[in-house]
């Protein structure tokens, strides 16, 4: 099956990492999202889990996780984007499910997700200031008052 995506996607598919019997991920190319992504839930009947984001050095990676359940396998997307250019399009083009994790995603580290239909505040409360996102690595604090001692 691997072969296959590979096969199909010779250009989106940067590189493959076999993380055991099951679960692989694969690095694709951010324009190419949609098109693995759709290929991948509506070809291959893969039910979309989540998305997930990570704050790196240089770039922020975004992971969107499958499940093939007749494979029993989970397939990640890994989707890496320059810190200066934090656009990706949105999938909910492809499956609704993607609506609310990419506004948190949005809300957290501050990627936009063009053609999302509904890109707005999820988690913050409406007095958050805008472009601050909590999540990333170069977050400081915005509110002199605040007392944020609850958690690691």
């Amino acid at each position: 099956m691997l072969q296959l995506l590979k096969d199909h996607f010779p250009q989106a598919i940067v590189s493959v990492h076999d993380r055991g019997p099951k679960r692989v991920y694969l690095e694709i190319d951010a324009g190419a999202i949609t098109e693995v992504a759709g290929h991948v839930f509506k070809e291959l009947g893969a039910r979309f889990n989540t998305a997930s984001a990570v704050d790196g050095r240089n770039r922020m990676e975004i992971l969107y996780h499958f499940t093939l359940e007749d494979i029993n396998l989970v397939l990640s997307f890994r989707v890496f984007l320059p810190k200066t250019a934090l656009v990706i399009a949105s999938l909910t083009s492809v499956f609704t499910a993607a609506e609310w994790i990419e506004r948190e995603i949005h809300e957290m580290f501050g990627i936009h997700f063009v053609g999302h239909p509904q890109l707005e505040r999820l988690l913050l409360p409406e007095d958050w200031p805008e472009k601050v996102y909590p999540l990333r690595k170069d977050y400081e604090e915005w509110d002199p008052d605040a007392v944020r001692d609850r958690g690691v």
